[in-house]
Parts: C-alpha cells; sequence; structure tokens
C-alpha cells in the first residue's frame, strides 16, 4: 500500500484529500504546517507528497528544497497542491521543482485518479 503524505494548513482541503485517497486504498498521513511535514515525510519516507505551497510557517519552496536535499527523498514526487490560478500554478510547481499539479477546488470523482498518476511504481 502506498503512502502518501499531504501538507496542508487548511483542514477541510486536508480531511477530504485523505477521506478521497483512504478510499483509493493509499495510506495517508496529513501535516498540517511545513515543519511538521518535513518531520513527517523523514519518518516515514512518502510514496507521494501533495504539498500546499501557501503553508503558515515555511515557504513551499523551503520545504521543497529541505526534501531534495536528502538523497533518499530526490526522487519522490512532490505535487503542488495550491488553489493558485492555473497558469500561475503551474508556472511556479515547475520553478520549485514540483512533479506536478493538482489545483484546488479538487474533483472528487477524479482527484485519485489524479494522484496516482504521479506514483512511480518500481
Amino acid at each position: 500500500m502506498s503512502l502518501i503524505v499531504i501538507i496542508e494548513d487548511n483542514e477541510q482541503n486536508a480531511r477530504m484529500a485523505s477521506k478521497l485517497l483512504k478510499h483509493a486504498g493509499y495510506q495517508v498521513i496529513v501535516a498540517q504546517d511545513g515543519e511538521v511535514g518535513l518531520t513527517t515525510v523523514f519518518e516515514n519516507h512518502p510514496d507521494l507528497i501533495l504539498l500546499d505551497l501557501g503553508l503558515p510557517d515555511i515557504d513551499g519552496q523551503t520545504v521543497i528544497s529541505l526534501i531534495k536535499q536528502q538523497p533518499e527523498h530526490q526522487h519522490t514526487p512532490i505535487i503542488a497542491f495550491t488553489a493558485w490560478p492555473e497558469a500561475t500554478a503551474h508556472s511556479i510547481a515547475q520553478a520549485y521543482g514540483c512533479d506536478g499539479v493538482i489545483i484546488k477546488p479538487i474533483n472528487t470523482r477524479t482527484f485519485a485518479e489524479q494522484v496516482t498518476a504521479y506514483i512511480k511504481t518500481e
């Protein structure tokens, strides 16, 4: 079972994403800020990270940089999980080194499939 870490400060968004992914068979851990998110990623070695780029404590670019500095996480997909306008989100996500973008609000019918498309299978 693949593990996904969701780093999201909006409790409603985190709860909905977690519920949908668990229903799709994923193990999910939610962190509500960047510091807890980093600790969670480093301790649990997820298969994918959904990252809100606008966190209250650490900006998304810093979170991504700190994760990618760790050799064991260099190839872990990090997906920007954002409500920014789509063109802006894609531009920023690419500049930050994200592997993809999922725009909020999510489509509850297709969200799990969107996430699955980013998980690397061995």
